[in-house]
């Protein structure tokens, strides 16, 4: 996410501000973390949509910008793949960045009359304050069998101004959302941390940067800006090694360490 500077130093946790869209869609195409989630989608849900019936039905809840889904419609090419946001200003850029079914709305308010083989939720279920009511809805979402592909920040410990900034309401243990989910009614095949490799730097970085804010009483939307800037060659190698770590992954392998969990 890039975020701009507030009008004062309080950031309130939860939701998703819509003026920052503009801004995370001049990121998204080359940053190397959203570049690896991509070919993790990408993989995981083309290895899951090649044992289904051509006319299958994906949806992705909170598209945002459409970054993601186009990988989704890539990989499931037999399907048709929806996109579903809350915020319209996510779905102009996303309905100029692939062709397709888009709809705006609440997921626990869906329009939808048929359930759907594969739901994608990617980095979104931290920041909805109703948890557990929005879990009920993608599992009610889905057809008997259907598959859930969820993404979510990893580890309290690693919170920070990111998060703040990001208006993120939570971040997870393995323990915690593997239970949040079985209590809905999913049963948990497969998870992981991801993002191993850059694990021990974020941490730093973020540690550093919280004594810097102190010090130049930096805000966390500057701090959080920092993180989003794209230096070449520094993002070229990170991109290859998220890249080795994507295949990994898709192969079915888990991660000791990282910062999202799979």
């Amino acid at each position: 996410m890039i975020v701009s500077e507030p009008t004062d130093d309080s950031v309130p946790l939860g939701g998703y501000d819509p003026s920052f869209f503009d801004e995370l869609a001049a990121v998204e195409n080359r940053h190397f973390w959203f570049r690896a989630r991509n070919q993790l989608v990408f993989e995981l849900s083309k290895r899951i949509s090649s044992g289904l019936k051509p006319g299958y039905l994906v949806l992705e809840v909170g598209c945002g910008t459409g970054n993601v889904l186009r990988m989704l419609r890539k990989a499931c090419s037999d399907g048709m793949v929806v996109g579903l946001e809350q915020c319209f200003d996510g779905l102009k850029h996303a309905k100029k960045r692939s062709a397709g079914f888009l709809v705006q709305a609440d997921v626990r308010q869906c329009p939808f009359s048929k359930p759907f083989d594969l739901v994608g939720m990617f980095d979104v279920l931290e920041h909805i304050p109703e948890e557990q009511e929005t879990l009920k809805a993608l599992w009610k979402l889905l057809v008997p069998g259907g598959r859930l592909l969820l993404t979510v920040p990893a580890h309290s410990f690693l919170w920070s101004y990111f998060d703040e900034a990001s208006r993120h309401c939570r971040r997870y243990s393995a323990d915690e959302i593997r239970k949040k989910l079985t209590e809905v009614g999913f049963q948990v095949e497969f998870q992981t941390q991801f993002m191993a490799c850059i694990f021990p730097f974020v941490w730093v970085f973020r540690k550093m940067s919280k004594l810097r804010e102190r010090r130049e009483s930096a805000t966390v939307r500057q701090l959080t800006n920092a993180e989003f800037r794209i230096i070449p060659v520094v993002n070229g190698i990170l991109t290859a090694l998220l890249s080795l770590e994507a295949r990994w992954v898709a192969r079915g392998h888990l991660l000791p360490m990282g910062l999202r969990w799979w």
